[in-house]
């Protein structure tokens, strides 16, 4: 059992708590850091955590603070030893996520991200079918995440400095994972920010065109405030398989009747959560690379760049 604690008892902190205690027999958390000790005590008091000043005593971090926030405060856990998850996305900027995998990776310790969606049983039968060549050979990718939760955030995540490219951050950067998981680096995007009202409830829209690396292409659309949805469609030559929510996937191939396939909900967040614990214990492997996890932010930092100057930008 991995004891851990969590930087940050907000709205999404109380969210990972929740995913694991009680439940899980590999993380659990036994201390709460907070700038406001007094305004977190009955959460901690329910949660069974320690309120503590700093991360002194800390074996194991968990971070949900403020995006702007976390390639120090990663930096720091590193130097000090500790095994490291952060939420998404790991930092801003490609420069920041280069600094934190660095520093994880002198330190040797586990750094793991919160992009919990890769781990919707659709998603991973979909990477499956992909990286093992039942597919063939990807040209195309669409992938498409609006929630409607955006009314609900802390203050903070309203701030341009904070959540860049509108729904771009909170939710976009999910499917932006995968597409990374699926596709390799992306070379060059394109963007279209249309803003239609703003905090604290932000209604606005990011469609993004994406060329890989790998020479797939690919769109990535998301809408901040509507009702959930999402769906990630990876096309081949002979075959299509079209992710449709947590559990569905629909395989199309040549000739042949849609095949509808559905899965076994699973906690996308507690099974990342006990992915890392397995990595912290060296049972095995953490399942997103460093290489993913800093491809991810470089293709984040360039859609936000793209999205506030409105033009194309390559990465170099």
């Amino acid at each position: 059992m991995i004891d851990a604690a969590i930087v940050g008892l907000g709205r999404w902190g109380q969210t990972l708590v929740a995913a694991v205690q009680g439940k899980s027999d590999k993380l659990r958390f036994t201390r709460a850091v907070s700038r406001n000790p007094e305004r977190m005590r009955d959460i901690a008091v329910r949660s069974r955590l320690e309120l503590v000043g700093d991360l002194e005593a800390v074996l194991t971090v968990v971070l949900a603070t403020p995006h702007s926030l976390h390639c120090e405060q990663v930096i720091a856990a590193a130097r000090a030893g500790k095994a490291v998850f952060c939420e998404k996305p790991l930092t801003l900027t490609k420069a920041d996520a280069e600094r934190a995998i660095n520093a994880c990776r002198e330190a040797g310790v586990v750094l793991g991200i919160g992009t919990d969606k890769r781990f919707f049983p659709s998603l991973q039968e979909l990477l499956r079918l992909v990286k093992c060549g039942e597919l063939g050979r990807l040209p195309h990718l669409e992938a498409h995440f609006s929630n409607e939760v955006a009314g609900t955030f802390s203050e903070w995540r309203y701030s341009l400095e904070e959540s860049p490219a509108g729904g771009m951050t909170g939710t976009g950067i999910h499917m932006l994972d995968v597409l990374v998981a699926l596709a390799g680096p992306v070379r060059r995007v394109q963007t279209l920010l249309v803003s239609r009202k703003p905090p604290p409830d932000p209604h606005d829209s990011l469609s993004a065109l994406l060329e890989f690396t790998s020479g797939v292409s690919g769109t990535l659309a998301m809408v901040r405030s509507t009702p959930a949805y999402f769906r990630l469609h990876a096309f081949a030559r002979s075959a299509s398989a079209e992710v449709l929510g947590r559990t569905d996937l629909v395989l199309r191939r040549g000739g042949a009747e849609p095949q509808h396939l559905s899965f076994p909900p699973v906690d996308s967040v507690r099974a990342n959560l006990e992915s890392f614990a397995d990595a912290v214990a060296g049972v095995a492997p953490y399942p997103i690379r460093t290489g993913e996890i800093l491809d991810t932010v470089a293709a984040f930092d360039a859609i936000a760049k793209a999205a506030k100057s409105g033009e194309p930008v390559r990465q170099v």
